[in-house]
């Protein structure tokens, strides 16, 4: 099986390629449009902040080529954000994949949301074998609504989609790769997803 991740130079990209590899597979580190095309698994990564990380894809022509694959991917943290329709950071334009807005929580809570929150209302192949109420690490400022293409739930101040898919395009607000056996059961899930 051949899993890119995509290298935009936004990614948390060690931790991820270490938990692929601790499931036994080896991933490569891209942003060649033919070696994305090619690959059976795409895995989009980010940190940092939206606007900046967008340009980063602009540059690279990857902001073009993303929406257009057909083979599984899974956008993590802000990569999952930079595949909505808008982000209120740095009042930013997405990819379009998720037809929602990124928004700013409120300075009623302690922003960023950092640390372990549970999911549930869990709805995809993404979380067969996961219980209800487990718990996964997050680091965000930002927020997708929980919306039509919630696959999961979490709650910080209000419910929010910690978790979306649309036909083959998955994303997880919370880091799987940062998140014990369970993230690592996911991130296997989404490996074993048919194309």
């Amino acid at each position: 099986m051949k899993i890119v991740i995509i290298n935009y130079g936004a990614g948390n990209i060690q931790s991820i390629m270490f938990a692929i590899e601790r499931l036994g597979f080896k991933a490569v580190l891209s942003n060649n449009r033919e070696e994305i095309l090619a690959a059976d698994k795409v895995i989009f990564p980010g940190v940092g902040e939206a606007s900046s990380a967008m340009k980063k894809l602009k540059e690279s022509g990857l902001d073009s080529l993303v929406p257009t694959l057909k083979q599984p991917v899974l956008g993590i943290c802000l990569g999952m954000q930079l595949m909505c329709n808008l982000s209120e950071e740095g009042n930013t334009k997405g990819l379009g994949i998720f037809d929602v807005d990124v928004i700013k929580f409120t300075s009623k809570v302690k922003v960023p949301q950092m640390g372990w929150n549970q999911i549930y209302d869990l709805k995809s192949d993404l979380f067969e074998g996961i219980s209800e109420n487990e718990f996964m690490y997050l680091v965000h400022s930002f927020y997708a609504p929980d919306c039509a293409e919630s696959i999961a739930t979490s709650n910080y101040e209000l419910e929010y989609a910690s978790a979306l898919q649309k036909n083959n395009f998955y994303g997880t607000q919370f880091h799987p790769e940062k998140s014990g056996a369970i993230g690592e059961k996911i991130l296997e899930n989404f490996l074993k997803l048919k194309s």
